[in-house]
Order: C-alpha cells, then structure tokens, then sequence
C-alpha cells in the first residue's frame, strides 16, 4: 500500500467526491480517475462506490478511516526521519585531535564547522600514530596534529595534504612552591613514553638540551596532557606541556613556567588529511577550515614553510 494511495483515499473522504479529491491533490479529475483505477487494480478490490452521485468510497472502506488517517501520519513521519536522517549522513564528518590538542582545539574546530553550516560533527582523539591510522582507515576525514618545525609531512611520499593553523610552544612548568626543584641537578619529573609524539619530542629536542649534570628522575609517566596537567598541579614534579593548554593556570598562578633555566621547544599546529579525491562536501568544509580557521599562536615558534 503506497503512501499516495493512502492520501487519495483520505482526499476522497475529506472532499466528498472525486472532484474535489483532485482539486486536492492538485491533479485534473481525469488523471485523478486514472489514479483511482490503478489502486483498484493493484489492490484488487472495489473501492470506490461508482452507483452513486457523486462517486465516493464503499462504506466498509469509510469504517477503515481511523487506520488510514493514523497509517498516513506515521508514513509521513517516517518519511520525513528517513529524509533528515540521510541528509545528516550526507553532512555528517570526522576529524581526531592528538591528545594534547583536543582540549584547545576541537572546540574551535567544531564551531567553525558549526558556521559553515555543517549538521553532525564526530570528534575523535588519540596519539599521533593513532591519528594517522584514522585518517589511513578512513574512520575520519581529517586530523589535527603537532608537527617539529621543518619537519616533512607525517609520512614520506605525498600521502598526506597539510596545512598549517598555528604554532604552541612545549614549556617546563611547575607550581610555585615547586619551582625551585629546577634549580637543582636533580629534576623530579612527570613524563611522556617514549613512543608517543610528545616523549618523542622530549628526548630529540629537549633532554639534549638540559643543563649539564642534570639527571632526570622520572616520578610519574603518562600519555595524556590532561592527567600529566593534573599531576603537575600537586606540586609533585615538572612536566613539559603545551603553553596553550596551561595558559589559564600560569594567568591565575597555579602554575609558572620556568623556561628561563629549562630548555622549551617550538611546535606547528597542522591540519592533515589524505591526498586523495574528496567529495564536494568535504572540499568545502577543508577549504572552509583551512581559510577560516585561525588558532591562537603562543610563543615565538617561526611560520612553518611546509
């Protein structure tokens, strides 16, 4: 039973004659008589009560008038669900954050999304090798990283499109009470493992640097900025951490940096996403990001070339 039927039915009963249906249904009584056939035979049961003037429905099909109201309702409705329903699908868009940026970041990603138009948003986060096995498996269409300046592209080859949003800088912080521990030649410290971006990035950029005779005493190790943040604020030990995740607490004084004893390094923002053809859809809202899209830069890190 096909929901036009049902609506022609009901245009029936509403109008009280076939005449008026039509007019109801927008379509010429000839066309419309045509209609009333093609349900019949479909059906394969008279209707419609043609010995009398005007034309209306037989009276068992007048007693199914509750069923065929209700029916058309909830035909209707579900139309309209699958409808909105697809159409948010067709909208619908991934992006995965590193840990350190999913704090600062994805919330000015998904406003900007929000203005241009976009109706379903699915914000994802992880390390930075997580990150790019997202983007390789297509589970999302972009990804927000940390990037060394100069640095190529996350992979070698052309795999990957980048564009730059900002720049961070990596700072030792500490609470105050906690700030002396820096002037000593052994540095309490909550750490990053060894495989993950920012522990990287540690032992690359920053141990080679650090005062000569300083050893480092890890007291605490985790992956995730937002427990390391935590773990600084007991005044248990000094961690490295993005400038734009603890800016709140050195302006109330929960923090201090000490970057005037202890090595900082420069970081790039960068926007990622697979070199390949997009949907029409997706170019707009890359394109939209990539000109729209305008981070708080911190530090005096240099514009990245790439």
């Amino acid at each position: 039973m096909r929901l036009e039927w049902i609506d022609d039915i009901l245009a029936v009963l509403d109008g009280g004659s076939l005449a008026r249906a039509a007019e109801r249904r927008l379509l010429t009584q000839s066309a419309f008589t045509r209609r009333v056939r093609i349900i019949e035979d479909s059906i394969g049961a008279t209707l419609f009560d043609r010995r009398r003037k005007p034309v209306t429905l037989m009276p068992g099909v007048q007693a199914l008038e509750p069923e065929l109201r209700d029916l058309s309702a909830r035909l209707h409705t579900l139309r309209h669900t699958m409808k909105t329903a697809s159409d948010q699908t067709a909208k619908s868009l991934g992006f995965v954050c590193q840990h350190a940026l999913t704090t600062t970041v994805s919330p000015q990603v998904v406003l900007a999304l929000t203005a241009n138009g976009q109706t379903s948003t699915r914000v994802r986060s992880g390390n930075q090798d997580e990150c790019l096995m997202h983007l390789i498996s297509k589970q999302v269409d972009f990804a927000i990283m940390y990037a060394l300046p100069g640095d190529e592209t996350p992979e070698p080859g052309n795999a990957f499109e980048t564009v730059t949003l900002g720049t961070d800088m990596l700072i030792p912080v500490a609470t105050p009470n906690g700030r002396t521990k820096a002037d000593v030649a052994f540095l309490p410290m909550i750490s990053y493992p060894p495989e993950v971006f920012l522990g990287q990035v540690f032992a690359r950029m920053i141990n080679p640097r650090l005062p000569k005779g300083t050893t480092v005493s890890a007291i605490a190790e985790t992956a995730l900025t937002l427990a390391m943040l935590q773990l600084v604020l007991t005044g248990i030990g000094i961690a490295w951490l993005p400038q734009s995740l603890v800016g709140d607490h050195m302006s109330n004084g929960s923090l201090v940096r000490i970057d005037d004893v202890l090595p900082s390094q420069p970081l790039i923002i960068r926007m990622v996403r697979l070199s390949e053809a997009q949907s029409e859809h997706a170019e707009q809202v890359w394109q939209h990001l990539a000109k729209q899209l305008q981070l708080r830069t911190v530090g005096d890190c240099p514009p990245d070339a790439t």
